[in-house]
């Protein structure tokens, strides 16, 4: 358990104190995670003030040990058969966190459960779950990147500075930074570390399966105490953040499309406005417009973006590069390209 960060090496305490129905030792403990007792003790405490049922029990010759509490192995921790039988059915959801340090303890949970469920019922739940289907389309495959994924989170919890070997899309060779890791956002199916850059000097998103590799350095850093994720990433429509002013985005949606979009949340600051003839006006207030801009063209004739102007050039000139790339005369003079609903054809 050498070189990890202290959630990780806590999290590896409470899985060796479970295993462990005689409980350990403290010095046991840091034997096993090679640290010193003195952090073996505040990681202890540190876990029985977060409510986990932890006990120090004093045995013969005054030999003390730590263990779970035995009412909470067997009463608080037992599931009825619907729960049991509920968390397998949802472990496919849980298959994007291959390659992290939860993937191990959830699969042990779930080879566990199976257990208890038996056989014959796994089958009929396999059967329940072919009804159930996740969609992996697009999504990153981190079973390789568990030693960097490790890296990234001890870098994290420890506020320690990672070199990133990054091989960006834009770039033909990979390239080395030093950056200090804030955290890590899941989005669309992929992992990104949002760090501060120190070459840079200012905070950028690394996506992890562009990361090469990852080492923890010694250096700490402070991050900002008012910074947070959920924060941060507020003005974004997805990952991608901008240093300016917020942009005000209005996109009108057909009538064929309305109803999917006024279905889901797409961002915290939208505003929907349903028309008479069935169609929907969506205004946003974004930092960025790369990944609206995305969103809009995959619904493709359906919407239209009608501010900002310069959003609207963007998608124009992606459009015509569409065109010529399908050898299509979508834009001519005899077959004119329909304008804005309210607006005159350029």
């Amino acid at each position: 358990m050498t070189n990890v960060g202290p959630l990780q090496r806590q999290w590896n305490l409470l899985r060796l104190l479970s295993a462990r129905r005689r409980g350990m030792t403290v010095q046991e403990m840091a034997q096993e995670a090679s640290v010193s007792v003195k952090t073996v003790r505040r990681d202890l405490q540190t876990l029985s003030l977060a409510g986990f049922p932890l006990d120090e029990t004093t045995e013969a010759h005054g030999l003390k040990r730590w263990m779970v509490q035995e009412g909470h192995r067997q009463s608080q921790m037992n599931f009825t058969l619907t729960e049991a039988a509920s968390l397998f059915l949802g472990r496919q959801f849980l298959e994007p966190l291959a390659g992290t340090m939860l993937w191990d303890g959830a699969r042990s949970a779930f080879r566990k459960i199976r257990s208890t469920l038996g056989e014959p019922t796994v089958a009929y739940l396999e059967k329940v779950a072919a009804e159930f289907h996740q969609t992996a389309v697009g999504a990153s495959d981190y079973s390789r990147k568990s030693e960097i994924i490790d890296q990234l989170m001890i870098g994290i919890e420890d506020r320690r500075s990672t070199f990133l070997t990054y091989q960006s899309a834009s770039a033909t060779e990979p390239v080395t930074y030093d950056v200090y890791p804030y955290g890590l956002v899941y989005h669309r199916g992929s992992l990104y570390l949002v760090a501060f850059s120190t070459d840079r000097n200012e905070i950028r998103h690394y996506k992890v399966d562009r990361i090469e590799d990852a080492e923890v350095t010694d250096l700490r850093f402070t991050q900002p105490k008012d910074f947070d994720l959920q924060s941060h990433l507020a003005n974004s429509f997805g990952v991608f953040k901008g240093n300016g002013e917020p942009i005000r985005v209005l996109v009108e949606f057909a009538p064929r499309v309305a109803r999917y979009v006024e279905e889901s949340r797409w961002h915290e600051s939208q505003k929907l406005t349903k028309r008479e003839d069935g169609s929907l006006l969506a205004e946003f207030e974004l930092a960025d417009t790369e990944e609206i801009k995305r969103w809009v063209l995959s619904f493709g004739m359906h919407a239209t973006v009608l501010e900002p102007e310069e959003l609207r050039a963007e998608i124009d000139e992606e459009i015509r590069q569409m065109a010529e790339n399908y050898d299509c005369d979508a834009v001519t003079d005899q077959n004119p390209r329909r304008g804005v609903p309210g607006r005159k054809a350029r």
